[in-house]
């Protein structure tokens, strides 16, 4: 059977895929823990190639994962039944901008700031905007309904995506929306695709909302003498009616690992919240007094950065942040598990207070930043990974913070997605609504080829 699928294959697509050992192991993981081999690797260059990839596949019940820049941390792209690996990667043009009905068109395999560097010289850009952006592809992002530090403001991947065109399973090719603002024409299966993890179908044209680049930007630190006192002060900015356009925080231990990787970084010790606000020049200056405002009875100091190379600054040490915590100690390294729980927005110093006790009660160190501002808390767990009763610490600390932001109402993923690593709460969480994914789940893909063993179903 593997031969007449690579032959099959190799008949769609060309030498452009492999049965390689050697190759097939680059595609076996991601940035999570999950491991699995796959049994070929593809890369399609069209829609017709990936149709043609799929009928096969599902006349020979051969399992498809698809894959963009593997950036993902709970092994959505990891084909954990083996079976093909679709590396769309090779599908990344920018079809069409059109700012003028404000959206552009591109293919799943662009990358998140190639497109916004061709926006830019237009003066418009594509809002969500995760720490992976240099690297992720735009096909992951949407899978993953991916957002990032200015979510709080413009709202994450699925408030700006108007159509997809999808392959099914069985290989058919629909659209679920077209280049409309808005339409209320029949069920809404662009967000049902969205965030879906490639599981219901695979995604190879986007079209995509864009909006205008603001005119201006300031950044707010504030420094408090506890990360709870920092959520304190989040809760109080917004029910003042300031909505910020970034709102982050980074605890103490995110401090010391920052100013260990730039000693010269303009950046206060403490827990610090990092509040951007942006708009015209006179609502921005407005909106960053209120907050100095607002947070100053809280904070143990609060400035608004000098400009915006001090701005650019702070904003690149907090993308590296999530990778740099080994700075802290060289025989560590963080582990990406419990690392994107989130709460309703007022119970976030209830989450920060419940991690410290996790953390101190499994004596695992944790560094907590994230998006404070939406309710998302990041995580990082770090251990030295060769000793062994670490990692049983560090799984069941893992284990209770994801139990600890569901008691709270929230989620064990805000924008991580499920995956492999995290299905084990998918029951907990969403309780008999699992019954109806997995019914529309068996509707769309009646052979389960389709990135099968996530989402638990």
């Amino acid at each position: 059977m593997s031969l007449v699928v690579l032959e099959d294959l190799r008949q769609i697509v060309g030498d452009r895929v492999t049965a390689s050992p050697t190759e097939l192991y680059c595609y076996s993981s991601d940035a999570s823990m999950v491991g699995g081999m796959p049994d070929y690797v593809v890369r399609p260059k069209s829609t017709t190639e990936v149709s043609q990839i799929l009928c096969m596949a599902s006349e020979f019940e051969v399992p498809v994962t698809a894959r963009g820049a593997g950036t993902g941390l709970v092994g959505g792209a990891v084909p954990v039944k083996g079976g093909i690996v679709l590396d769309m990667s090779g599908m990344n043009r920018i079809i069409e901008i059109d700012v003028d009905n404000l959206h552009v068109v591109v293919e799943p395999g662009v990358v998140l700031d190639k497109l916004n560097e061709a926006l830019r010289p237009h003066g418009f850009f594509f809002p969500p905007d995760p720490g992976s952006s240099a690297m992720c592809t735009i096909g992951g992002l949407i899978s993953k309904n991916g957002s990032g530090m200015r979510c709080v403001k413009y709202g994450t991947c699925r408030n700006y995506v108007l159509d997809l065109e999808v392959v099914l399973a069985d290989g058919r090719i629909i659209n679920t929306g077209s280049k409309m603002l808005k339409s209320s024409a029949g069920y809404d299966l662009t967000r049902l695709m969205i965030g879906a993890e490639g599981t219901l179908g695979v995604i190879t044209e986007i079209v995509l909302k864009i909006i205008p680049l603001p005119e201006s930007r300031k950044l707010v630190i504030a420094s408090f003498e506890t990360a709870e006192t920092a959520g304190e002060a989040v809760i109080k900015t917004f029910s003042s009616g300031i909505i910020p356009s970034a709102c982050e925080i980074l605890d103490r231990t995110t401090i010391q690992v920052l100013k260990r990787c730039d000693p010269d970084l303009l950046i206060p010790d403490g827990d610090v919240v990092l509040f951007e606000v942006d708009g015209t020049m006179s609502s921005v200056d407005e909106s960053a007094q209120r907050i100095v405002g607002v947070c100053a009875t809280l904070a143990s100091s609060i400035r608004i950065a000098s400009g915006k190379s001090e701005m650019d600054e702070i904003w690149a040490a907090r993308r590296l942040v999530g990778a740099a915590v080994s700075r802290l100690d060289p025989t560590k390294s963080r582990v990406y598990v419990g690392e994107d729980a989130g709460v309703p927005l007022k119970l976030i110093p209830n989450l920060i207070k419940r991690v410290q006790e996790i953390s101190d009660e499994f004596d695992v160190h944790a560094m907590k930043y994230g998006h404070i501002g939406d309710g998302n808390l990041h995580v990082a767990l770090f251990i030295d990974v060769m000793d062994e009763s670490q990692w049983e610490r560090l799984m069941n600390a893992a284990d209770e913070i994801h139990r600890a932001a569901i008691v709270l109402g929230g989620t064990v993923s805000c924008e991580h997605v499920i995956g492999r690593a995290k299905a084990q709460y998918m029951d907990d969480q969403c309780g008999p609504a699992v019954d109806t994914m997995m019914a529309i789940k068996a509707a769309l893909d009646p052979k389960g080829i389709l990135n099968p063993g996530k989402l638990g179903l």
